[in-house]
This record gives structure tokens, C-alpha cells and sequence, in this order.
């Protein structure tokens, strides 16, 4: 019988590598203070650096960084749709793509888009359009494009806030900024802008008042446009919870807004002397 020399022969049974790994899960504890310094059931969110207008080839483009986590987004258009039966359309589209790259946390392996992607991506979509002037851009579509580069924690908030800048450097018509805030419930404690590490801990399972909760939330207007809660939490939890993301928001706020003007004069021209 001729030995195929084209394919590598393998053994018939294997086993995953991760059984021979002697790490153990991650189990952050519910009291005390958090690894990287900061407080629990306090609005104690991480340091975050903020800059637009990055890359050239699109309309408008943010880059944030929170902690170790490091998100870019890039804005097209607006442009003709795409769609050949949206010629009466009376307002535009709003396109979103959340990807993570295959280096932003151990569990990705390819540019693929995944499930977990795609919700993102929907998420991020749900939270955007209600502070966008779409009936502005008749027959008219905006791609949204956001890149995770590294997931360490709270990307969903980020990602919201990375691609709202990247709308406003656009220059697209927006009723508000769109800033986003998570918390991690763990009992009767929480965290707020939780990191990879305390949003994948087992910490108390035995608890029944357990979940994360991801806010999306436009400062002047004072509304919500986005909400996105897994877990099992009480409604007492889940209304403190609200409260305590909306806070967080607002904490954020004076540094987006320094950027955004930061980047304005960089492009405005000069004033004339008279």
C-alpha cells in the first residue's frame, strides 16, 4: 500500500494542552483592596488615555487605552449605501464591527469574526444610534469599525467611548456623546471598571446576587442608550448598579472632552490677525 508522504500522521487520540498546565483558576477575592490599587465599592476607575484623529485614511479615527486595555476605532463616511432597495431611505444607516485581535487575550485565534464579536458588535450599534443625527444623511450609510488590541477588562464600555470620539473627530452630527461604564457585582461587594482578571474570577459562586453591568450614557442629555446586564442581580443591585456606572461616566468625561477639543485645534486653522 503507497504511504501518502503529502500528510502528516498524527496520533489518533490526543489531549488538550491545557491539562498539562499546573495553573489554577483565577479566583479574585470579594474584600480588600484590588490588585492594581484601586478601591472596591468605590467609582475608582482606571486612568484613561484618549487621542483622535490617528489614522489618516479614515474619516475620523480614537484611540484609547484604560489600564492594559488599548482600543482603536475608525470611522467611514458618510457614503452612499450600499444596499440597492434603500434609495428612499429618509435617514441613514449606521454599520458597527467589533473585532478583537488574535493577541488581545488568550482565547482569540484569528481575524474571524465570532460570535462573541457579533454581539458586541450589536451592542455597540444599539448604544451609538440613539445619539446620532442619522435623518441628517439621507440614502446615506457610517461605518463604525472598532479593534480591540488588548482585552484587559471593561472593552464593551471602552469600545463605546473609543468609537464616539472616533464619530465626533468624523465631524458626523451627534445630539451627545456616548461615554460607557462597567461594574462587576460579586455579593455584596463590587468593582467598577472591572479587569480581565475580575471579570473571569469565579469569586463568590456561591452568591446569588452575582453579574456584570455595562452602561452606555450621553452626559448632556442625561440618558441611557445603551444597557447590557449578565448575571443574576437583584433590582435594588441592578438600580444602585445604574447609579454607580452613570457616575463613572461623568468621571470620564472632562478628559474625552480635553481630547476632543486638543484635536479640533489641531486642525482649525490659525486665527487671522487683524
Amino acid at each position: 500500500m503507497p504511504v501518502d508522504t503529502k500528510r502528516v500522521r498524527g496520533p489518533e487520540v490526543s489531549q488538550s494542552p491545557s491539562l498539562f498546565t499546573n495553573e489554577p483558576p483565577v479566583v479574585v477575592p470579594s474584600h480588600g483592596p484590588r490588585k492594581d490599587g484601586r478601591q472596591r465599592d468605590q467609582v475608582d476607575v482606571r486612568p484613561v488615555f484618549v487621542r483622535c484623529g490617528l489614522v489618516s485614511q479614515a474619516k475620523g479615527s480614537a484611540y484609547i487605552e484604560a489600564g492594559d486595555t488599548k482600543l482603536m476605532c475608525c470611522v467611514y463616511g458618510p457614503r452612499e449605501t450600499e444596499r440597492k432597495d434603500d434609495t428612499d431611505m429618509k435617514s441613514g444607516r449606521l454599520t458597527t464591527d467589533m473585532r478583537f485581535a488574535p493577541f488581545s487575550c488568550p482565547e482569540r485565534g484569528s481575524w474571524l469574526q465570532g460570535s462573541q464579536d457579533k454581539d458586541f458588535s450589536l451592542m455597540l450599534h444599539e448604544s451609538l444610534q440613539p445619539a446620532l443625527c442619522l435623518h441628517k444623511y439621507p440614502r446615506s450609510q457610517i461605518e463604525v469599525n472598532v479593534m480591540v488590541l488588548e482585552n484587559s477588562g471593561s472593552v464593551l464600555a471602552h469600545a463605546v467611548t473609543c468609537a464616539s470620539m472616533a464619530l465626533a473627530d468624523a465631524g458626523i452630527e451627534m445630539y451627545d456623546m456616548v461615554l460607557g461604564c462597567t461594574l462587576r457585582q460579586d455579593g455584596a461587594s463590587y468593582v467598577v471598571d472591572p479587569t480581565y482578571a475580575e471579570e473571569n474570577s469565579y469569586g463568590s459562586v456561591n452568591s446569588a446576587n452575582v453579574g456584570s453591568l455595562a452602561v452606555a450614557f450621553m452626559p448632556s442629555l442625561n440618558q441611557i442608550s445603551g444597557l447590557q446586564s449578565d448575571g443574576e442581580m437583584t433590582e435594588e443591585t441592578l438600580t444602585a448598579g445604574l447609579r454607580t456606572c452613570i457616575e463613572g461616566c461623568y468621571k470620564i468625561y472632562p478628559v474625552i472632552q480635553q481630547a476632543l477639543a486638543k484635536a479640533v485645534r489641531r486642525v482649525a486653522p490659525p486665527p487671522s490677525e487683524s
